[in-house]
């Protein structure tokens, strides 16, 4: 349980307006990426595409190349690659 102290309470509520400030941010920052979504949408671009290479540009390259080589060999032994 919480101390009973001021200096306790002030501390607790400065945390919870913190992190409601970085809510806020975040939220605007989440409407600003989905507006940046529909501004390429407009240009013609496919989203889900977009989505896709901002994934693998979080990924090293190295564990990149090892996903990849996965994919393909289960696509491969799935025969949905063409031979």
């Amino acid at each position: 349980m919480l101390a009973d102290s001021g200096a306790t309470k002030n501390q607790l509520k400065s945390f919870v307006e913190r992190i409601e400030r970085l809510e806020e941010e975040k939220a605007a920052l989440s409407a600003d990426i989905k507006e940046v979504y529909s501004e390429a949408k407009a240009m013609g671009f496919d989203n889900k595409a977009l989505r896709a290479v901002i994934r693998l540009r979080k990924v090293d390259d190295t564990e990149r190349r090892e996903q990849e080589a996965i994919l393909e060999t289960y696509l491969q032994a799935l025969g949905m690659l063409p031979e």
